[in-house]
């Protein structure tokens, strides 16, 4: 799988790196166990710093897309097609939001009032 950042973009590196990874798990191009590229040979890959990788891949963590192994790296969860899948669609829908101009609390209330 291929992870790209767009220089141009206004989102943080450490996001849109995330936001390459989970797009990756929710197309099936990354599945439960296989081994992400290690940090210092993403950061390498890309020319950004180290800490910007283990950001994204902290995220990722946190969302419970990877595991963090120690001496193996980062590694694609059990839960991560299911988790990514939703993560996914809501980077998407964040983006849209923010290039129509539609706040937090309108998009809330969007949400709010379709799932209810």
């Amino acid at each position: 799988m291929l992870i790209r950042i767009d220089t141009a973009d206004r989102a943080p590196i450490f996001t849109q790196i995330a936001a390459s990874v989970r797009g990756g798990i929710a197309r099936g191009e990354l599945t439960q166990g296989e081994r992400l590229p290690s940090a210092r040979d993403l950061a390498a890959s890309l020319d950004v710093n180290i800490h910007t990788v283990l950001r994204a891949y902290q995220e990722l963590r946190d969302e419970g897309l990877v595991e963090l192994r120690r001496g193996r790296g980062a590694v694609v969860s059990g839960d991560a097609p299911r988790n990514a899948e939703l993560a996914d669609a809501l980077d998407r829908l964040v983006d849209a939001a923010r290039r129509l101009g539609v706040g937090p609390a309108e998009l809330n209330v969007e949400i709010t009032r379709r799932m209810s």
